[in-house]
């Protein structure tokens, strides 16, 4: 058998994160600029059956066998096999490694199990669906974030833009005109699961003062969905603003957020916010492309880690 690999594109919510827990839309799109990646390989020295499970970045290499039950990793694989059923098993490695930030909003997990699933499907010449390997990612998915929305394997497994709506069938935008998106990581990092946890808890405590928020959030996403297809930077930045405002308000911006909020703003972005969990984590800015560079300069001025610039391409969907 050959080696097989794939990959999996980063993900930013532009619109709706937090309140597409809670039954509202929520817009968001792949980021191909980062990647993860999975490769299989035989081995031809090991005992029947074994699988190793190396992933350098965190300094991991072990027996699938030697990983507990909700190991993330370890359940992208026992997952994937599971539906798979592969009538013969033999010795290989699994080898896994990233470029997307972790725990800064980008679907790290979602990309990493995306490519486990993908890359040993593809091994056995089980080929699953989009769908299905989406499906096996959000069971991973819940291992990570306790209550995920299933946005993140959503976006990432079908690699289009989607307009979201929990436990409803997945749409995928047509975009008629590129916008380019600036997305800045403030290098603070905070687990989605205890970002949606914190919100949750708030909720629950006050849903009369909660409930307005988030259906504020997802009549934004609503009014955003046309002028992103469309191209409109001048109606889509002051909804981007808008968002920002009520995620304020549930209280999972901070003060590294607002300072690269901030400088994009001052810079001459159309409009911009946290993207994903918040409490640290990646701000997203939209550009003019003709000052798009500037703007990144500024956020790097202003204390940005790092700074990934990406265009969401105008596609073919009918």
């Amino acid at each position: 058998m050959a080696i097989t690999y794939a990959k999996a594109p980063a993900k930013v919510i532009l619109f709706g994160e937090h309140a597409v827990v809670y039954g509202q839309p929520a817009i968001a799109i792949p980021v191909t600029r980062v990647n993860a990646t999975a490769r299989i390989l035989p081995q031809i020295d090991a005992s029947q059956g074994q699988i190793q499970v190396q992933a350098p970045d965190i300094q991991l290499d072990k027996k699938l066998t030697d990983l507990p039950e909700d190991h993330p990793l370890a359940a992208a694989i026992r997952l994937t096999l599971t539906a798979i059923a592969p009538v013969h098993l033999p010795s290989l490695s699994v080898q896994i490694s990233s470029t997307i930030p972790v725990a800064a909003g980008m679907g790290s997990s979602a990309a990493t199990s995306v490519a486990i699933i993908h890359a040993l499907s593809n091994f056995f010449g089980a080929h699953l669906s989009s769908e299905q390997i989406s499906d096996l990612a959000f069971e991973v998915e819940k291992l990570h974030h306790g209550t995920p929305s299933g946005i993140d394997n959503n976006v990432i497994a079908h690699q289009q833009p989607v307009y979201f709506v929990k436990d409803q069938p997945i749409e995928f935008l047509k975009i008629n005109n590129p916008t380019h998106w600036i997305i800045a990581d403030t290098g603070e990092k905070t687990p989605t699961r205890e970002a949606v946890a914190g919100v949750r808890e708030r909720y629950q405590a006050d849903p009369a003062a909660y409930s307005p928020i988030l259906s504020a959030i997802g009549e934004i996403t609503r009014q955003a969905r046309e002028p992103l297809a469309s191209g409109d930077l001048a109606l889509l930045g002051p909804l981007l603003n808008e968002n920002q405002d009520q995620l304020r308000m549930l209280g999972v911006s901070c003060g590294s957020l607002d300072a690269l909020i901030a400088a994009a703003l001052q810079a001459g972005a159309f409009g911009a916010k946290l993207s994903g969990g918040g409490l640290g984590g990646n701000i997203i800015s939209l550009a003019n492309p003709e000052i798009a560079q500037s703007i990144a300069a500024a956020l790097v001025q202003a204390g940005a880690r790092h700074v990934i610039t990406t265009i969401l391409q105008a596609n073919e969907l009918s």
